[in-house]
C-alpha cells in the first residue's frame, strides 16, 4: 500500500507542476501591452499616465521631428530592449509588462510616434537608460 501511494503521488507531481506553468503563461499573455485599433480603423495605444500627456505636449520632440522610418527602426529596437528587460525581471518596479509589436505591421506615424515617446517618457520619469534611444530623446 505504500509503495502504491508513493508511485501514485510520483505520477502526479508532473500534472501539478504542469498547472503551474499554463498560468504563468496566462499571466504573461495578460501582463502584454498589444496595440488595438481605435474606432477610426487607425492604431491606438493607451498609456495610463496622467504626467504622460504632459511630457506629450510639453517635453518631447513634436512629431514632425520623426520620420515614420525612423520611428519604426527606433522601435523595433527599443521593444526588443524592454522586452528583454521584462522578461529577465529587471527593473520590475518600472517594467510591468511586455509589448506585443509586429515590425512587419504599418502601425502609421502616430502610433509608432506615440510608442517610441513611452520610451522617452520612461527615461525621463524613472531615469531608466534605454540604449535604442536617440540621445536628443534620453533623460534630459
Amino acid at each position: 500500500m505504500k509503495k502504491f501511494i508513493l508511485i501514485l503521488f510520483i505520477a502526479l507531481i508532473p500534472f501539478s507542476c504542469l498547472s503551474q506553468q499554463t498560468s504563468s503563461k496566462k499571466d504573461k499573455e495578460q501582463n502584454e501591452m498589444k496595440p488595438s485599433k481605435n474606432d477610426d480603423g487607425e492604431w491606438d495605444l493607451t498609456v495610463i499616465d496622467t504626467e504622460f500627456d504632459y511630457f506629450l505636449n510639453a517635453i518631447a520632440k513634436p512629431i514632425s521631428q520623426y520620420s515614420e522610418s525612423f520611428l519604426k527602426a527606433k522601435n523595433t529596437f527599443l521593444v526588443n530592449e524592454w522586452n528583454s528587460y521584462y522578461s529577465s525581471g529587471k527593473y520590475r518596479n518600472i517594467i510591468e509588462s511586455g509589448i506585443d509589436y509586429d515590425p512587419r505591421e504599418n502601425y502609421g506615424i502616430k502610433f509608432e510616434y506615440k510608442l517610441y515617446q513611452v520610451f522617452a517618457y520612461v527615461s525621463w520619469k524613472y531615469g531608466l537608460k534605454m540604449n535604442g534611444l536617440s540621445a536628443s530623446d534620453a533623460r534630459r
